[in-house]
């Protein structure tokens, strides 16, 4: 259970890396409530770190480091000055959901209201996972 997390932590950074098949294959050895909810913390925590990081570093940083062009970020600055924290629900999608994360850490969203949603939408992502993969092998 320790690697799911380790690995659905870091499949929610920056880090180009999945956990659906590590979470796939502890769900058939161990309790799936309790992978739903060590998968879940550990994507939040992630993503978290990722917004930790987009308010914590400067620009310069995120472009030479995370690879994610200031360009990118700033075509969502009006959409996270008009939604905040609320896009959080969406930092589990691949590919838009770190460069969300880190826009929201870079632009201030309200950090309480962001894991809240970020929590709920990864959560919402795994169970879907969960019921689609248990569902395939009845």
């Amino acid at each position: 259970m320790l690697l799911l997390f380790i690995s659905s932590f870091l499949a929610a950074t920056f880090i180009p890396f999945s956990s659906e098949i590590h979470f796939a294959a502890v769900i058939h050895e161990h309790n799936v409530f309790a992978a739903l909810v060590i998968a879940t913390i550990g994507n939040t925590l992630g993503g978290m770190f990722s917004y930790w990081i987009g308010w914590l570093t400067k620009w310069n940083w995120i472009e030479k480091y995370l690879r994610v062009k200031r360009e990118k970020i700033e075509r969502f600055q009006k959409i996270i000055e008009k939604k905040g924290g609320w896009l959080g629900f969406l930092c589990w999608a691949p590919i838009i959901g770190d460069v969300i994360a880190i826009g929201l850490g870079v632009f201030r969203a309200n950090k309480y209201l962001t894991l809240f949603t970020m929590l709920t939408g990864k959560f919402i992502r795994y169970l879907i996972i969960a019921l689609i993969i248990l569902d395939f092998c009845k």
